[in-house]
């Protein structure tokens, strides 16, 4: 059963739980993470792969955690001619979008007279990426992770992503990750996947920024991690908004509202709208459509529609918006009559999509935008990835004799009034000395 949810009759804490998702279960999985990064700092290699033969795969060891060039060879043979092409498509259309955010790399302008100031852009120079597995592969993770590090100009890029109980990793991902000409690639997964690259150990280079979405296990361990090394943008387990009005076909509606529950129990997917019969006939469709799911995939969507999701009916299209960005989605469908009237009265989400054309399976896999979103109702401040997230700044500025002139004066005030005299003195000095 797919439940129907009435906003004005849900309690405080029946909203409050909504907003939450399953936020509520990383807070539970912290003393887990904690036990196993604690065993990372300790013992380095050894507590990697004690946890990696617990959950990853028996046959761990330091020796052969690491992808060799064997296993990328015969990756490349187990690929079927048609999912290559896929592959190739995808992965041009993801290049040419994170190409086309690629800013100056020095830019310094004259803000008045004799003074400028601009920045700096240089890549980060060492970068851990996280591509999830789970019961399923990922791919399209890998693609929408490693392009923007490879255009970015990313000095040394680590993949971490779980292998099959045999010790084998997904063949497509590691098709994807030569295409962007990256080799270090360890079998691992979960909290000792993140716990290795954040710390680094013998075997497993430390980085200086990780980032990758990642089930409950992985959040907290970003928790924890964060005090030692950037953890990027809060990416969780999935979630969704379909915004539906009167016009929307419910048929439509109600397929894309399992698109992301299907990801697991822990995802959540809302589908909201002010027409009540849209929500009934949704909810009759969305049955339909589970039945028509692998067992596995229906219990996902079961699981996570009845914890974290399902249809919210709101009292009118302006409601529904103004629960939308409160509630900060990852994916936002927009199915309303007129979706791009809509675009400036969304604010808060970390992709929005317009139209019945534009399915959130469209973006993951081939649109060329990133489908690596921040989750948890963190799209009020954090944005999808880009090569923003593999970049950083640094501020510069210079001063010509008359641009000295131009603002000792204020240096000196300022100074003064915060009481720092070196500071007053440095520019005096100048005064005497150039």
């Amino acid at each position: 059963m797919v439940r129907i949810l009435k906003l004005a009759q849900l309690s405080t804490e029946e909203l409050t739980a909504l907003h939450r998702r399953a936020e509520v279960d990383v807070d539970q999985m912290l003393p887990i993470a904690r036990q196993i990064i604690d065993a990372i700092v300790q013992t380095g290699d050894a507590g990697v792969i004690k946890y990696a033969r617990k959950f990853d795969y028996p046959e761990a060891s330091a020796d052969n955690i690491k992808v060799t060039e064997a296993e990328f060879a015969q990756a490349k043979r187990l690929i079927e001619p048609e999912v290559k092409i896929a592959i190739e498509q995808s992965f041009r259309n993801i290049r040419a979008v994170h190409q086309g955010q690629m800013p100056e790399s020095i830019h310094l302008a004259e803000i008045d007279n004799g003074i400028f100031a601009g920045e700096k852009i240089t890549p980060i120079p060492r970068v851990g990426l996280y591509v999830p597995r789970g019961r399923g592969a990922f791919p399209s993770i890998m693609l929408m992770l490693t392009i923007p590090a490879m255009v970015a100009g990313v000095g040394k890029i680590v993949v971490c992503t779980p292998p099959d109980k045999r010790g084998n990793i997904e063949p497509i991902s590691l098709l994807v990750a030569e295409m962007a000409g990256v080799k270090d690639i360890y079998k691992l997964g979960g909290i000792q996947a993140l716990g290795a690259i954040a710390l680094g150990t013998e075997n497993v280079p430390k980085v200086d920024k990780l980032i990758g979405p990642c089930s409950v296990y992985g959040a907290a361990a970003k928790r924890i991690l964060a005090g030692k090394v950037d953890v990027g943008l809060p990416a969780g387990p999935s979630e969704s908004i379909i915004l539906a009005d009167e016009t929307t076909d419910p048929q439509l509606a109600a397929v894309d509202l399992l698109i992301e529950a299907e990801h697991g129990s822990d995802s959540a997917a809302l589908l909201v709208t002010h027409s009540e019969m849209v929500a009934q006939k949704a909810q009759e469709f969305a049955l339909k459509y589970l039945r028509e799911l692998p067992q596995w995939r229906r219990e996902f969507c079961q699981d996570g529609l009845a914890a974290y999701g399902g249809i919210l009916l709101t009292s009118s299209l302006e409601e529904s918006i103004q629960f939308i960005n409160d509630y900060a989605p990852e994916h936002l469908e927009v199915l309303v009559a007129d979706p791009i009237s809509l675009l400036g009265k969304i604010n808060n989400a970390g992709e929005i999509l317009l139209g019945k054309h534009t399915p959130s399976s469209a973006a993951t896999y081939a649109i060329g935008v990133n489908a690596v979103l921040p989750t948890g109702s963190f799209a009020r401040s954090y944005s999808a990835v880009s090569v923003f997230d593999f970049l950083k700044r640094s501020t510069v500025a210079y001063l010509t004799p008359e641009g000295f002139d131009n603002i000792k004066h204020t240096a000196k005030t300022l100074a003064n009034y915060e009481e720092f005299p070196a500071h007053r003195i440095a520019i005096e000095e100048r005064e005497n000395l150039l």
